[in-house]
């Protein structure tokens, strides 16, 4: 069977030819399955060009800075869990750069590690790789959308399309970032508090997320919460938007709304499809920013009137698109995406539906349309 090419392949396989390339994402995603199948493409041995940090016998070869000879391609997996990572990747590049083509890859975000100054900057073109989507797998019916809702975006999982076999591959999951990968990166004493957090947090999907509340929840200091929050970001596990403010509204401008890589974690079907969306929007953005430069973000609006919108896509810090997630059809668009549209006219204006089958614009401007058209249309 001839094997799929992922949607941030041709674009690391350009990059390679200028500069390095760093392809962060999370744990099993399909990093590694991309950087041996680069490695097969360029004809290169894996067993000697694909060295991964976690590896004893590689790690040796790494600390003794015994690598390779000659031109080609060099894979680096798990890296940056070495204290010294960013001197050793930039003497190898500064040396032989210009006729190795070097990967990096890792799945914490190694923007993140990088520590302070950038030591690397202006060598390297950096790249998210999202788990899979409705547009990646060619989705185009209902069915297809289902399936990734009930299974994950994750490729083993997915592929496997088992309910009984999704749920062990979660578990497995989160217990191997919590106890194994957070443990490799910072200095955590609570592990068990930190499961306590992570089993807490599928059920707060969709609304602000208030650390005083998981604070009181978790009895430790808000410091500490936060700090565990932004140490389960940067292993995405999760990932948190921010609020839309502008001065032509009166927007809440503080608490975050967080969403989880792993969907199947929230059982809610509405918040679940949401969080979905979420994933699939955040996807969509990463690739623009990565691959064009563009200034996307993903944000959320609510104002202190309690309207809210569940996803603004924000350019060069104007919002570009408002999103309202509808698990059925309503007829009629929410206050709250009426308002929006009102203020911000040049924006467009969408509410999808999970089961929707009309694709129409009403006299509000605001456009109603089908999840899977909307999706398909994404990355």
């Amino acid at each position: 069977m001839k094997e799929k090419i992922r949607y941030v392949e041709p674009v690391i396989t350009s990059d390679l030819a200028r500069k390095m390339v760093f392809l962060a994402g999370p744990r099993q995603s399909g990093k590694t399955t991309i950087a041996k199948k680069l490695l097969k493409d360029f004809r290169q041995d894996i067993e000697t060009r694909y060295l991964n940090w976690d590896a004893a016998e590689d790690r040796e070869k790494i600390l003794k800075d015994r690598f390779p000879a000659g031109e080609g391609m060099l894979v680096l997996d798990e890296i940056h869990k070495y204290s010294r990572w960013r001197q050793t990747v930039k003497g190898l590049y500064d040396k032989r750069g210009d006729h190795l083509q070097i990967m990096v890859t890792g799945s914490a975000r190694l923007d993140h590690y990088r520590h302070g100054g950038d030591a690397l900057q202006g060598r390297y073109h950096f790249h998210r790789l999202h788990p899979l989507s409705f547009a990646e797998i060619g989705g185009t019916a209902l069915s297809d959308l289902e399936d990734l809702l009930a299974f994950s975006g994750f490729p083993e999982p997915f592929f496997l399309a088992s309910e009984k076999e999704t749920k062990r591959w979660s578990r497995e999951y989160r217990t191997r970032l919590v106890t194994e990968d957070l443990q490799d990166l910072e200095k955590v004493k609570d592990i068990a508090l930190v499961q306590q957090l992570v089993l807490r947090l599928p059920d707060l999907v969709g609304s602000p997320l208030s650390i005083n509340s998981l604070r009181e929840d978790l009895q430790v200091a808000h410091q500490t919460v936060a700090r565990w929050v932004q140490i389960l970001e940067n292993l995405y596990m999760l990932f948190r938007i921010y609020p839309f403010g502008s001065p032509l509204i009166r927007a809440v401008k503080k608490e975050a709304k967080h969403y989880h890589l792993d969907w199947t974690v929230v059982k809610d079907p509405g918040a679940r499809f949401e969080n979905l969306v979420a994933c699939h929007l955040l996807k969509w953005c990463h690739f623009l920013q990565d691959t064009e430069g563009r200034d996307l973000e993903l944000r959320y609006f609510r104002d202190i009137d309690r309207r809210e919108v569940n996803f603004v896509i924000m350019e060069d810090g104007k919002p570009l698109q408002f999103i309202e997630c509808k698990t059925s059809r309503r007829n009629n668009p929410g206050r709250s995406l009426k308002y929006l549209k009102q203020r911000f006219a040049q924006a467009e204006a969408l509410q999808i539906d999970l089961t929707g089958k009309d694709d129409i614009l009403d006299k509000n401007n605001i456009h109603f349309l089908p999840a899977i058209k909307f999706l398909a249309q994404l990355v």
